[in-house]
């Protein structure tokens, strides 16, 4: 076993979470090669190929799958132990963490963060980058970025997840809507013009909703970005329905009214996606600690 270092389990664990050399290279900022050679050092080890190229990167053989948990369990624990002899004080802290966030996110959950900063970690700011659910997990494996929020549940390992919330939804209409007003029923929406929101959200809820109950005919107009809703139903007679937190603050800002609905809506589930605990630094384990505390939770 003199051979097989710790470098080779972060190798390997990086390997099966990334499914791409390129993205460990990047992570452990070694040269390509030097990941190559590395693992070629685990598959004489294991006596098996580990990994396989396929067209959406490596995909792991059974002995690879078999092998993920003990090793990420023992990186896990050698990181913690070792953690001791660096620390991030947010206190005196002066650090910049790059998020990605969709539209929704910046209109909700932001300010929340934004308000709290401040008082937890004075000298920390952040950059926001638009959210690409498809390639978020890519760039946290590159180190592009230090965590993203989204609603999709994404079930792969090359990520870890937090949870924070499920969100419901909420009708959205005109202020002066001439016709929905008090409670509404599935016949009052059966006769208005829907808008709904589409693209990789994670909110498809209301959607599928509204072609459950057969109104999915009833859609106008499709748009990519919640944010736009306010604008297209203030000033006519749309409907459009909207997670509650950020109806809420559109209600506050537009004139807008909110109503309940009469569907039966799968909640969205808010979760915060970041680097597994061994792989982060002390600073990006203080940022999602601190960003579970902050966020979890929809503010009433």
């Amino acid at each position: 076993m003199r051979d097989f270092d710790l470098n080779l389990v972060r190798t390997f664990v990086l390997l099966y979470e990334t499914r791409s050399v390129t993205a460990t290279a990047e992570a452990m900022h070694l040269a390509q090669p030097t990941v190559s050679y590395s693992l070629q050092k685990l598959r004489r080890r294991f006596s098996d190929e580990l990994f396989r190229r396929a067209k959406g990167g490596l995909v792991p053989t059974a002995t690879a799958q078999a092998l993920y948990e003990p090793l990420h369990s023992a990186l896990a624990g050698i990181e913690a132990a070792v953690s001791g002899a660096w620390s991030f004080d947010p206190a005196t802290a002066r650090a910049t963490f790059t998020l990605c966030l969709s539209d929704l996110g910046e209109v909700s959950l932001l300010p929340r963060l934004m308000a709290a900063l401040p008082t937890h970690a004075p000298g920390v700011t952040l950059t926001v980058r638009p959210l690409d659910v498809v390639n978020a997990a890519d760039q946290l494996g590159r180190g592009e970025i230090d965590a993203f929020i989204a609603s999709p549940v994404l079930s792969t390992p090359r990520v870890a997840r937090i949870a924070l919330f499920a969100e419901g939804y909420v009708g959205m209409v005109a202020a002066d809507h001439p016709r929905l007003r008090g409670r509404v029923g599935l016949a009052d929406l059966a006769v208005e013009r829907h808008i709904a929101v589409f693209g990789p959200t994670g909110h498809d809820g209301p959607r599928r909703a509204l072609e459950a109950n057969g109104l999915l005919h009833r859609v106008v107009l499709e748009t990519t970005r919640f944010t736009s809703l306010p604008y297209l139903v203030q000033n006519g007679e749309l409907v459009a329905m909207v997670p509650r937190m950020v109806a809420k603050t559109f209600a506050a800002d537009h004139r807008v009214r909110l109503l309940e609905l009469p569907l039966d809506i799968e909640p969205a589930q808010v979760s915060i996606y970041a680097r597994h605990a061994h792989a982060r630094g002390a600073a990006q384990a203080w940022l999602v600690g601190f960003m579970a505390e902050v966020l979890a939770g929809p503010v009433d």
